[in-house]
């Protein structure tokens, strides 16, 4: 051994005892259980109150996208592993005393919540496939069959996760469709009632109608008025001393004094049938927007409801968890022979660089 160089022993032969140890002997086997799945989200076709969740909405390929990523944050978060531990599988599974105290969890380190999901997330891996929408989950562990275990945990939580999501957002949609409705619903309501506390308090049904009334009226006073007053002069002409003379007189005024009469009230001031009209014109215009109004936010609430039945996110498994037969990792030839190069690497860089440093100094 004295014959060995002391930097072949450090760089070479104690890292690769080293490699052979750990990975030959007391590294504890790794299984990894794959699945396979493909969030079918809305897609941007039509906007929808989702796209907070998952994208946008209608079935399509952006609404996958948006629905995928939103999964894989959530695979990989402190909330997920908070479900899958609730009756602390996650942390039995990884702390067993059979795991190298190298891998186990809190061997070497502390055992917080913060650790713990560190840990958590060095064993869950998400990724999405470069030509397809499809996306791999791959969980990490020291028994084939926990491995399998905490896939299937946090696929259905993936599942109940965008299923709930959806429900929320399906939800919220049809709510403020309804309040809507609500809403239009009341102004068409108070528009109907200040329309017939208008008629009630002017005793007037339509004022189009009394108008119209009113002014025909005006027309046959003015026509009899005419012809009283056509009679009159002849008998003034031809009669003059007719006694029919004074009650044509009379009958003039009166209906002079009637026609008036009409036509105050049809153009006079505030209390006048045309500033009644003015009103209710008002009124019916108030009231026939509140109804179309209200046409259109039923029609909505319907469109919603139809949206919302036909529209929902979902997780489609492509592959259910596997059960893995052997282990992946580690990889211990391969791992022992790459510590070997790297420490020939390593010896021959620095054997160089002393072999330079002496015939400096030389």
């Amino acid at each position: 051994m004295r014959f060995i160089n002391p930097l072949f022993i450090v760089t070479v032969i104690v890292p690769t005892l080293l490699a052979i140890s750990y990975f030959g002997i007391l590294a504890s086997d790794v299984y990894v259980s794959e699945s396979r799945f493909v969030v079918r989200a809305p897609s941007k076709g039509t906007v929808s109150p989702i796209s907070a969740v998952l994208g946008q909405a209608g079935i399509g390929g952006g609404g996958v996208a948006d629905g995928n990523d939103s999964v894989g944050q959530y695979v990989l978060s402190r909330r997920a592993l908070e479900e899958a531990n609730h009756d602390n599988f996650v942390v039995n599974a990884f702390t067993d005393e059979d795991i190298f105290v190298i891998d186990r969890f809190g061997g070497l380190t502390g055992s917080s919540q913060e650790q713990l999901f560190n840990y958590f997330i060095g064993k869950v891996a998400i990724a999405q496939g470069l030509s397809s929408q499809v996306m791999t989950l791959r969980v990490s562990a020291f028994d084939p069959v926990q491995a399998r275990e905490l896939n299937l945990r946090l696929l259905i939580q993936s599942e109940e996760l965008v299923n709930s999501l959806s429900e929320r957002a399906r939800r919220d949609s049809l709510t403020d469709a309804q309040s809507q409705v609500d809403e239009v619903t009341q102004m068409a309501r108070l528009a109907r009632i200040e329309l017939a506390q208008f008629r009630g308090s002017e005793g007037i049904v339509d004022p189009e109608q009394q108008s119209l009334a009113g002014l025909q009226m005006i027309g046959k006073l003015q026509d009899e008025l005419i012809a009283t007053k056509t009679q009159l002069r002849q008998l003034q002409t031809y009669t003059p001393q007719a006694s029919q003379i004074p009650f044509l007189r009379t009958q003039v005024s009166a209906l002079e004094s009637e026609i008036a009469s009409a036509r105050e009230e049809l153009t006079g001031g505030s209390q006048s049938l045309s500033s009644a009209m003015a009103r209710y014109q008002e009124l019916v215009a108030n009231s026939e927007f509140a109804e179309q109004q209200l046409a259109i936010s039923l029609a909505s609430l319907q469109e919603a409801q139809t949206e919302a039945l036909r529209k929902r996110a979902y997780v489609e498994r492509i592959s259910d968890p596997s059960l893995p037969d052997y282990p992946e990792q580690p990889r211990r030839i391969r791992s022992i022979l790459a510590t070997l190069v790297m420490g020939l690497l390593a010896w021959g860089v620095l054997s160089m660089l002393m072999i330079g440093v002496r015939e400096h100094r030389d």
